[in-house]
């Protein structure tokens, strides 16, 4: 998708083409968005949300629930990034150059609430944050039903929406908005780096069963995945088990999945549902003797099940802290984060000081907290570095193309 602003600033979404193609790379003419007068009229909490000495942004992540260990990772991740902006450390000025000391001279505070991974919680702390303080910005999901309603609410608000985890193709593609920017990978690209691997591995003419959660993200992740390996390599879904998120008991789902005639599991459940089925699959006896995939890791997930459970898995990873021998930027982020910490960091935080980062780089070049200009700022695509190389965002629908870091468990 690609998008257009009308005289007064209000976005429409126009759509190139259906299906999870990439649209082209040129945006046409009458979607260029116009220069704005110095008098730029009010939009969102502009301007009032800048005015001060201090801009906020907020953030509603799981703190309970499935998905409360993968948000306390984000958090982190988030709260590392604010003390770096506002010191000026050297990580974010290699990625922020302009970045001195806070923001276009302002210093910058978080807000926090806890959105349980359920879409209503999160939009109505968003909508007090923007009420009570005024935020430039917000951030967080983790479920990607989260990240889909506060798509729709920034697009509304009119207020920049950073996105956090979200693996659903449909948080950058059908469900995509004028004012929301993701950096992480989804379930496309997952698909499109742990498909070869899974072929070159272990052949073609396979089958496989899915654990799929009922949302939007297991859905797209579990299409993407299917169609992938059918396509390439032969692979059969022989069953599908979809579950509720929150799930405790996933019994009668592996009991489908040991009478299906799998070779092997791939399973698309996230967060504690993860961990959980991961543990029963092998209490049922289905790993090791059938393998598990799991498309689209979990923060902490060896260390929730242990070595022996993951030996052997293939996964599909936004970041890796070992990737601080490739990369420099990676080195300087896990240092100072186990600093702080005490741990290796996981994607979640890494996920979640990216996007913080390049939003302090995307307001600064455009030297305005203005979300129009920090959108056309976005929009210009330019190639700036990350912890896993030069990445760059899509103007067409705001997703960031970055590589898919594949691990292999080992006990």
């Amino acid at each position: 998708m690609t998008f257009e602003f009308d005289r007064d600033g209000v976005s429409r979404r126009v759509l190139l083409r259906a299906g999870a193609g990439i649209a082209g790379s040129a945006l046409v003419p009458g979607m260029i968005m116009p220069v704005f007068a110095e008098d730029k009229p009010a939009m969102g909490t502009w301007p009032a949300g800048s005015q001060g000495s201090t801009v906020t942004i907020g953030a509603a992540v799981p703190r309970t629930g499935a998905y409360a260990a993968q948000g306390e990772d984000e958090l982190k991740g988030m709260e590392l990034a604010i003390e770096h902006i506002n010191s000026g450390h050297e990580l974010i000025k290699k990625i922020a150059p302009k970045v001195n000391n806070g923001v276009l001279g302002k210093k910058v505070a978080l807000v926090v609430a806890d959105s349980g991974a359920k879409p209503n919680n999160a939009v109505q702390a968003q909508q007090r944050f923007i009420n009570e303080n005024k935020i430039v910005a917000m951030t967080g999901s983790t479920s990607s039903a989260v990240a889909v309603a506060l798509n729709k609410f920034a697009e509304r608000e009119k207020i920049l929406y950073l996105v956090a985890i979200s693996g659903s193709n449909d948080t950058t593609g059908k469900d995509c908005a004028r004012y929301s920017f993701r950096q992480c990978f989804y379930g496309e690209t997952a698909a499109n780096a742990i498909g070869p691997v899974l072929l070159k591995n272990f052949g073609k003419d396979k089958k496989a069963a899915f654990m799929t959660p009922d949302y939007t993200y297991g859905h797209t992740v579990t299409k993407s995945m299917s169609e992938f390996l059918e396509k390439n390599g032969g692979w059969k879904m022989v069953t599908n088990q979809v579950s509720p998120l929150g799930t405790s008991d996933f019994s009668q789902y592996l009991t489908n999945i040991a009478n299906s005639g799998a070779d092997f599991i791939v399973n698309v459940n996230w967060g504690r549902d993860a961990v959980l089925s991961v543990q029963q699959a092998k209490q049922f006896g289905l790993t090791p003797k059938m393998k598990m995939v799991i498309p689209y890791q979990i923060p902490f997930l060896a260390k929730e099940v242990g070595a022996e459970l993951t030996e052997g898995v293939f996964a599909a990873t936004d970041f890796w802290w070992t990737l601080e021998d490739k990369y420099p930027l990676a080195k300087l982020f896990v240092q100072a984060f186990s600093k702080k910490y005490g741990y290796m960091p996981e994607w979640g935080a890494e996920n979640a000081y990216m996007q913080f980062a390049i939003w302090a780089r995307m307001v600064t070049e455009a030297g305005s907290f203005y979300p129009p200009d920090v959108i056309k700022q976005y929009e210009k695509g330019e190639t700036f570095p990350s912890m896993v190389g030069d990445v760059h965002f899509r103007p067409q629908d705001h997703q960031l193309v970055r590589p898919v870091v594949i691990v292999r468990g080992k006990a």
